[in-house]
């Protein structure tokens, strides 16, 4: 499923969980309740044992995630058993996509998850330079390959980061890594207004929480908002996890719609 289409409508919610935490059947259920609650793709987390770009909650549920026996290979199989009508997009590292396969380099792996139904990547240690041989295999297999906007890119590298990138721009709403934050950061607004003039969506994440938040930064000019360690700190504590989870991608969507109502209108 393409991805830029997903934010044709209306702003789009981008959920994180992580596959595997606790359990595979676990997870299934999660990313069904995430989509009854509204959400318009699901960022669905490979583990990897040393997951730089995520914070401590993050990082807990990939441990748990692995020592439950989460692989690549169960990974893929999870994704195309989900049935659910969004597309999914796996956020890992490069190493396991690299080394998947009995083959060299990235084409088994974006092979498989073409098979497995997923509709693109997300893969936060590639820098764009050495990005030709994924992008290449992406546009063969017909996958997205997303990448992140920091706060300090510089112009010219974000220059070339759109010219690789494709379904949405990832636009990381602070330094540092993943986590639940209580506010909304002022270089969100600062990101954004350098990127106003790109016609790929653009998705903000990085300490997303609540449905304020989304509110405030599709406002902003934000076409979705991705929320990761806000629902996996749900899942962590066992305690009605589907129910709550799919009440807060409400929550959040209705966020991001009350913010898209706030946006003006060309006359």
């Amino acid at each position: 499923m393409n991805l830029e289409s997903v934010f044709s409508d209306e702003a789009a919610l981008i959920p994180y969980v992580v596959a595997g935490d606790p359990n595979p059947e676990a997870t299934k259920e999660y990313v069904r309740a995430l989509a009854r609650g509204g959400a318009d793709v699901i960022e669905l987390g490979l583990p990897f044992s040393e997951p730089i770009a995520d914070g401590p909650t993050i990082q807990t549920a990939i441990q748990r995630a692995l020592d439950g026996g989460m692989t690549p290979d169960r990974y893929l199989d999870l994704a195309a058993e989900l049935g659910v009508d969004v597309p999914i997009v796996c956020m890992t590292y490069y190493n396991l996509i690299y080394q998947y396969g009995d083959a060299a380099g990235v084409e088994p792996f974006v092979s498989a998850a073409a098979d497995a139904g997923i509709s693109g990547l997300i893969i936060p240690d590639l820098p764009v330079e050495e990005s030709d041989p994924l992008r290449e295999a992406c546009d063969e297999y017909g996958l997205d390959l997303v990448f992140i906007v920091a706060p300090t890119t510089t112009d010219e590298r974000e220059a070339k980061i759109l010219s690789q990138a494709s379904g949405f721009v990832y636009v990381q709403a602070r330094l540092g890594t993943t986590g639940a934050q209580t506010d909304v950061s002022g270089a969100t607004h600062d990101s954004l207004g350098r990127l106003a003039e790109t016609d790929l969506p653009k998705a903000v994440g990085f300490g997303v929480s609540e449905g304020e938040h989304a509110k405030e930064i599709v406002a902003a000019g934000a076409d979705g908002v991705v929320v990761g360690s806000a629902l996996v700190d749900i899942i962590a504590s066992g305690e009605n996890v589907g129910e709550r989870l799919e009440s807060k991608a409400t929550e959040l969507k209705s966020g991001a719609r009350e913010g898209r109502q706030e946006v003006p209108q060309p006359e």
